[in-house]
């Protein structure tokens, strides 16, 4: 049977089991996030349209020579719907801060972090979505969630010594074999049409990641054998089962949270910023997104969560259970002294504690507050601003996410830190994807700024 076929055949088999399940909601089926987007689409063009005729000519500001050579920190040149950070509230999903998601978006029974398929909602239309569109969104990953069998060989076929990191970005290219977007392109499609097949690429890769990530998780880690997806669960509760911690409701609230609040960060960061040029140029949703992995493999991006809890595990060795203030103050000094940086803390725009932190912080006094581990990071968080700002090592003190996400799940028994990052890559697919199919319907061009050399600037400015 080909995956088109079994697909259709399962979303057959389901469509009783949701109905009993939703039979409580006022309509048996909620409108689908495609048809939402099908009536708002035209509206936010015209919105683009007004905005460009109001403001085209407008500056956004100067940009210096420092900032050439400093990574492009703070120059305004990109265009990201999803979410906007601000340097000193943090990020907003859609306007929304993350206590108000918390607070606004439906949550599974008996749970009380945020769906993310309510959130990728949000994050494509603006809007909050009722729970029965949050229950239909997940039958419709459950039913889009089965691998290709090549993708689970090559997969299987993968050395335990090759990087959890690097197995997922093979297997998200190897997508790219059953693109609906590539295929529709090499027949000539419209380009009026090409949201949505993105669309519809971009639902198969979120809806396959769990399993990818599942597979992974059980061949480097355990026997191998995995639990079908249940098309009774939501995504988090399914991703928790794949990777063998279904049966703890605390984790799989976790689970929600931590896709929720890891799910986008606005457009600049490295692994958002390579997925949104890599899509410029019409790559599929599956080549966009396996080069943000790539970017998010690195230490100083995704990588950073598991460098925080090594550092905080050495330390933990180093001054023994339940130290002192001064002992762990000792510890950060002499950290910074051998040359290194204090793992977790400072941010490239915030300018305040992250809220992501705070929201893993307030989660972690709900359901671990007397953990060794989360008392030894609260008291890091209560002297390593105070050292920071002492030596002058940063513009911002405050701990970031990475500063707190490690304790949580070796709490849970998630203890392979090589893996923590594959976590952190099946959240940013709902930031990528949902700005990569506005792109789309937008029409955003090639992405191709302005590059000079240091000769070039030199001569730029000589006599100036």
């Amino acid at each position: 049977m080909s995956f088109i076929a079994s697909r259709n055949a399962l979303r057959a088999q389901l469509r009783p089991q949701f109905a009993r399940t939703f039979a409580s909601t006022p309509s048996a089926y909620a409108q689908s996030l495609k048809e939402r987007l099908t009536e708002l689409i035209p509206k936010e063009i015209e919105n683009v349209k007004a905005v460009r005729a109001a403001h085209g000519n407008k500056s956004f500001g100067e940009v210096t020579v420092d900032q050439a050579y400093g990574g492009m920190r703070g120059i305004k040149g990109l265009i990201w719907e999803g979410s906007v950070l601000d340097a000193d509230e943090g990020i907003r999903f859609r306007g929304l801060t993350i206590p108000e998601v918390q607070q606004k978006l439906p949550t599974a029974p008996g749970g009380s972090e945020p769906l993310p398929e309510a959130l990728f909602w949000l994050l494509v239309t603006g809007e909050v979505p009722t729970e029965e569109q949050v229950k239909g969104l997940s039958q419709e990953w459950a039913a889009r969630a089965e691998l290709p069998k090549f993708v689970e060989e090559l997969i299987d076929r993968c050395p335990n010594t090759l990087h959890p990191m690097t197995q997922f970005s093979i297997a998200v290219n190897a997508l790219n074999h059953d693109s609906a977007f590539a295929k529709a392109y090499s027949n000539g499609v419209h380009k009026r049409e090409y949201w949505k097949i993105t669309f519809d690429d971009s639902m198969d890769l979120i809806a396959k990641l769990p399993n990818i990530a599942g597979r992974i998780f059980r061949n480097v880690f355990g026997d191998g054998k995995l639990p079908p997806i249940d098309a009774n669960k939501d995504y988090s509760a399914n991703l928790a089962t794949l990777l063998g911690f279904g049966d703890n409701a605390d984790f799989v609230d976790l689970m929600r949270l931590y896709i929720t609040i890891h799910s986008d960060h606005e457009g600049g960061n490295v692994s958002a910023h390579t997925g949104h040029l890599v899509g410029s140029a019409l790559s599929d949703p599956f080549l966009a997104f396996a080069a943000s992995l790539n970017g998010l493999a690195g230490p100083l991006h995704g990588l950073a969560n598991q460098e925080v809890l090594r550092w905080v595990q050495k330390m933990r060795a180093a001054v023994g259970e339940e130290p002192s203030d001064e002992k762990v103050a000792e510890y950060v000094w002499s950290t910074l002294k051998s040359g290194q940086v204090v793992p977790g803390y400072g941010h490239a725009v915030l300018r305040k504690t992250d809220p992501r932190y705070t929201a893993q912080r307030e989660f972690a006094l709900k359901h671990l507050p007397n953990d060794p581990g989360f008392k030894l990071v609260g008291q890091i968080y209560k002297i390593v601003p105070n050292i920071l700002l002492e030596a002058g090592k940063a513009k911002n003190p405050w701990p970031n996410v990475d500063a707190h996400s490690g304790v949580l799940l070796t709490y849970y028994g998630l203890h392979q830190q090589d893996f923590y990052t594959v976590l952190f890559g099946v959240s940013r697919a709902f930031g990528v994807v949902s700005q990569l199919i506005w792109d789309r319907a937008l029409g955003m061009p090639l992405e191709r700024p302005k590059s000079y050399s240091t000769e070039a600037i030199k001569k730029m400015f000589e006599g100036k």
